[in-house]
């Protein structure tokens, strides 16, 4: 689609899948969910979506000279440009962290770089998880009527999901403005390939909403602050470390996929 003229300048990323257009020369519409029977395109199939050829069934007018007349889908376009714009400092963010202060780090993974997985406003919160070569952490975003450039670095703040509650540091970054993250692996060894790392980031975003990981993270929080008070008490230098049995918070939202992953 090389654009249309008669809304926002023929940017095509403005519209929804849902848009219905209007021939700006005749006045005939043509609505995504009834195609178009003349040149065979079937019911569901997006304005975006026609062939390069297609024009206007009545006054054969190209594809430019198509306004929107409605479109039901307008605000979730607009969310998801915003959130988008968001995700993109983000990443900017960290990717200049990479290449200026971790390039050369030991602890790094090379095979790894970094990258925002399925970030979307969800409950009220803008979440997703952040994925780099020496970190994978879940991330908190503001929302549009929300400012976050405050933000104390270092602050701590417990935020509740349908799994459990997590706990959160407050950071803020020079394109990203502030933004909230929960450390879910560091470093990075487990992962050979990005697209292991990603796929523990998402199978990390389903079980953060399921109500069935609950149990097991209350349970952990529980161990780990009684072995915490425990080490604490005994002061034993010598010791190992009594958190080793204690199941972590990461552990339970992934599933131990990372090494899964890694054995496979």
């Amino acid at each position: 689609m090389s654009g249309f003229e008669g809304s926002f300048l023929g940017a095509g990323d403005k519209i929804s899948p849902q848009a219905i257009m209007e021939c700006k020369i005749c006045w005939s519409p043509y609505d995504p969910a009834e195609g178009d029977e003349y040149r065979q395109v079937e019911p569901g199939t997006a304005f975006a979506d026609l062939p390069d050829d297609w024009s206007c069934p009545n006054c054969d007018a190209p594809k430019e000279q198509f306004m929107v007349l409605e479109d039901p889908g307008a605000e979730e376009v607009r969310e998801a440009a915003e959130i988008a714009s968001k995700v993109e400092s983000l990443v900017a963010d960290f990717t200049e962290v990479w290449h200026a202060k971790m390039r050369d780090v030991p602890l790094v993974n090379k095979a790894l770089r970094v990258e925002a997985v399925g970030f979307q406003r969800r409950d009220g919160k803008i979440i997703g998880v952040l994925v780099s070569p020496w970190f994978m952490n879940l991330i908190l975003l503001p929302d549009a009527e929300e400012d976050w450039s405050g933000l104390t670095a270092g602050d701590k703040e417990t935020v509740g999901f349908p799994s459990g509650d997590y706990e959160f540091i407050h950071n803020t970054r020079e394109m990203t403005g502030g933004y909230k993250a929960c450390s879910l692996f560091s470093p990075m060894g487990d992962f050979t390939r990005q697209k292991d790392a990603t796929d523990v980031a998402r199978a990390v975003l389903v079980a953060l909403y399921d109500e069935a990981h609950r149990a097991d993270t209350d349970r952990a929080a529980e161990i780990r602050a009684a072995r915490e008070a425990e080490v604490e008490a005994e002061a034993e230098e010598n010791a190992p470390s009594a958190l080793e049995d204690a199941p972590s918070r990461r552990a339970v939202i992934s599933g131990g996929l990372a090494r899964e992953e890694r054995s496979t």
